[in-house]
């Protein structure tokens, strides 16, 4: 598939391994990279933005800005799109990778972000990925940027998923069997009983292929995808490899043997069971973030929180990833559901993800949280220890105040 949308973007045909230059549909970037891909446009002398309806500028890192220099990055980064024309999704509206897949996002695109999560589009058969800020720059001033083909990895699937257990602990698994660097600069392509895999679920496993070293993690576009796109006013065609497409690799997973599964601080692939980490104690729980905060994550803790109370002493945080999210979660009772059990409902945004503000841990403290990266500091304090689960996991974890098998928790 990576071969296919290159080659469809350079107007040739493409192999991986080839250094190639090609046309983006989308460039974006966050208020952490966006004010260094607009001095990146300046130094470079290049003017304005090549396609501006194509060039996005998000505010979701810090959101609301917690510190007056990052209030004047936001200014700068206004002051930029209003002489250029560039989009603006302003703070509240949501993370941009899940504000991409609600608004933006279509088969065969090619779409380049400032923000390594890029990779999340990939659920809808796109070739999207995280660039450095002069490559981004380059991309919206000159609405093209040079690329490596990469070689792919087969994914192939089959079975379903029992009760308790859901993507994230697929794509945990995956990571903790090849490595953080098992598929660096690969295409991850993903292939089999997909239907088992919503589209809230493939966006999930897309968004967390580079913490496998993966340069993205690619869905083909079938009957789920299309359906998305449908019930959101976009329309897109099916996509996919060719019939005896060739692999770097091939690797096969069994939905039905899959448990549920946490990472351990402080590497992603540093992964255990669920239900051998019982002696666990947690400060603060986290479910949100473009990793895992969609309406069905949501709907899965409230499910669960329902009538109920989470244990004393610990935080629970609840971070819808779009305004969207958070307003269909507050049609649905969902936010009702969260504070009466004793959590706190975060504005749209990153959160205590990127640990800017808004829940840093302090030293020593432990957090679950549904983000896709529990690296030292992460969280706001290097001193702080971060496990990383589905939203069915935190929830279960929040109830008892340790790391507990959510089906060990009756809803």
């Amino acid at each position: 598939m990576a071969e296919k949308i290159f080659s469809a973007k350079c107007g040739r045909e493409v192999r991986a391994g080839e250094i190639v230059v090609a046309r983006v549909d989308l460039a974006f970037a966050q208020d952490g990279t966006g004010p260094l891909a607009i001095r990146q446009i300046e130094k470079l002398g290049l003017r304005g933005v090549a396609r501006p309806d194509a060039t996005l500028f998000f505010f979701d890192h810090a959101s609301p800005s917690p510190r007056k220099e990052l209030s004047d990055d936001h200014v700068f980064m206004r002051t930029f799109s209003k002489n250029t024309g560039a989009g603006v999704s302003e703070v509240g509206a949501g993370i941009c990778h899940q504000l991409v897949a609600e608004r933006h996002a279509a088969p065969g695109m090619l779409i380049v972000g400032g923000d390594s999560h890029t990779c999340t589009a990939g659920a809808f058969g796109a070739f999207a990925t995280g660039v450095g800020s002069t490559d981004v720059a380059v991309a919206m001033a000159l609405g093209q940027t040079w690329f490596r083909v990469p070689e792919s990895f087969s994914v192939e699937l089959t079975g379903r998923f029992e009760k308790g257990v859901f993507a994230k602990d697929l794509i945990l698994h995956l990571i903790g069997d090849i490595g953080a660097a098992g598929a660096t600069y690969q295409a991850l392509e993903f292939s089999g009983d997909l239907e088992a895999l919503d589209m809230e679920s493939r966006l999930t496993v897309s968004n967390m292929a580079v913490e496998a070293g993966a340069k993205a993690g690619l869905f083909p576009a079938d009957e789920i995808t299309l359906a998305y796109l449908e019930d959101r006013g976009r329309s897109g065609e099916k996509l996919g490899p060719d019939p005896g497409a060739s692999y770097q690799r091939s690797l096969e997973y069994d939905l039905g043997r899959i448990e549920p599964t946490v990472s351990k601080p402080h590497s992603v692939d540093n992964t255990a069971l669920a239900r051998d980490l019982s002696d666990v104690k947690v400060d603060q729980v986290f479910i949100g973030t473009c990793t895992n905060g969609r309406i069905g994550d949501l709907q899965i803790a409230a499910d669960m929180l329902a009538g109920k109370k989470i244990e004393n002493g610990v935080r629970l945080l609840v971070g819808p990833a779009s305004r969207e999210t958070y307003l269909e979660a507050e049609r649905h009772g969902l936010l009702r559901i969260f504070v009466e059990a004793g959590g706190l409902v975060l504005p749209p945004g990153c959160g205590p993800c990127v640990g800017v503000h808004q829940g840093a841990l302090g030293s020593g403290e432990v957090a679950l949280a549904t983000q896709n990266r529990n690296f030292k500091g992460r969280m706001g304090n290097p001193e702080g220890f971060i496990y990383l689960a589905s939203p069915a996991t935190a929830t279960a974890t929040a109830l008892t105040g340790r790391i507990t098998d959510p089906r060990k928790v009756t809803t």
